[in-house]
């Protein structure tokens, strides 16, 4: 594992800084940079909990861990449904061309978000240390201020009918947040 790590690391963060760049960044849509940090902290959780990835698969943590995994594979899946048949997005995943308020969306206003702490939350619960604490905490603040540069930039382009939207929904978690 060791003589991979550094490797792994590296082409992650390329494919990362290209996905961020291609995706957002190069089309003025700045809440990409957020994102990078917590795509970024999603793989260093990976790579330093991989040595125990699948240890004691039926310990609670292990079982938890698949279930949020899981879950986050599911919520991202349906999101991107949602955009790419109701949000009709020109060019890019990103680009939206309609709102999107069915669905998933319907509740929160972020799923995609929502998978990725989801997804997050899962490889951290497979060895929870003090790295691997500060670690989650940069993924909820990355993706909190993606959030909110997000709605910055949905409010720009959709105007009053994304402030609407913004009042009926909650942010990543349906009735609570």
């Amino acid at each position: 594992m060791t003589g991979l790590w550094i490797p792994g690391f590296l082409a992650g963060t390329l494919f990362i800084m290209f996905f961020s760049w291609w995706l957002s960044i190069k089309e003025k849509r700045y809440h990409g940079i957020y994102r990078f940090f917590a795509f970024e902290s999603i793989l260093l959780l990976i790579l330093l909990n991989a040595r125990v990835w699948f240890k004691n698969p039926f310990s609670v943590l292990q079982l938890i861990s698949w279930l949020l995994l899981t879950a986050s594979l599911f919520v991202a899946i349906y999101a991107f449904y949602l955009i790419k048949s109701v949000g009709k997005p020109k060019g890019k995943f990103e680009n939206t061309t309609k709102l999107v308020v069915t669905g998933l969306y319907k509740y929160i206003r972020h799923p995609m978000y929502l998978s990725l702490l989801l997804f997050g939350s899962g490889a951290y619960i497979k060895h929870i240390g003090y790295l691997t604490s500060v670690l989650m905490a940069v993924i909820v603040v990355a993706l909190y201020l993606t959030a909110i540069t997000e709605e910055g930039e949905m409010i720009r382009k959709f105007k009053g009918q994304y402030r609407n939207y913004m009042k009926k929904t909650r942010m990543f978690i349906p009735y609570l947040y």
